[in-house]
């Protein structure tokens, strides 16, 4: 793997996955469900100033957002397993173009969306064809949640030999060991680094 501080930031997106109002906003789905974590909840102002000194640098900044799309009735399209682990899911919830729907305040707007029915911000999406519209060739991840959407994004990078860095501290899951192990597990396929250092990395690239 190349190492970031040689990659061109104009050819460089940070792509943040699932820092989505239903999940972090109290007013949100899993808000109104008790269902939050503060490690979570930090993430969107840990990772806005990255988002601006990419920019900076000519880089774009990605959204994927979990999506649940509604049938005809409107009832959402919800996987079993799913609708298993989070009875709460109801009509409205993660529908295109909803409050809830939306990328957080602190991190709006972005360049692009990502709708994504999955885990992986690759499967089945529109990231590969943007990627390739915009000439793209790095991705900088966070989000939620690192044993979840994240670890599947950067093992689909990595499949797809797309170089990556995930921001250790930039993403997080509902239990801290969790998020620890996955962290160790995915140091053959990324490049890891804090936030601090992914900024200083960023602001101070010519």
């Amino acid at each position: 793997m190349s190492a970031p501080e040689t990659w061109d930031l104009s050819r460089t997106a940070l792509l943040t996955i699932d820092l989505q109002n239903d999940f972090i906003h109290p007013e949100g789905a899993y808000g109104r469900a008790g269902q939050s974590a503060l490690a979570i909840a930090a993430l969107p102002g840990r990772v806005a100033p990255l988002v601006a000194a990419l920019r900076a640098k000519g880089g774009r900044y990605f959204s994927a957002q979990f999506t649940l799309v509604p049938d005809r009735d409107g009832e959402p399209l919800i996987a079993p397993h799913l609708k298993e682990l989070r009875p709460f899911l109801a009509k409205g919830d993660f529908a295109p173009g909803s409050f809830g729907h939306t990328v957080v305040d602190t991190l709006h707007p972005a360049d692009f969306v990502i709708e994504k029915v999955a885990y992986s911000a690759f499967y089945q999406t529109r990231l590969e064809y943007i990627m390739r519209a915009i000439s793209v060739d790095h991705l900088i991840v966070g989000g939620i949640v690192t044993n979840g959407g994240v670890a599947s994004t950067l093992r689909d990078a990595h499949l797809r030999n797309v170089e990556t860095v995930m921001l250790t501290d930039g993403c997080a899951a509902f239990r801290q060991d969790v998020h620890e192990a996955t962290l160790l597990s995915l140091r053959t396929v990324t490049h890891q680094m804090s936030c601090a250092a992914a900024r200083e990395w960023l602001e101070d690239a010519i």
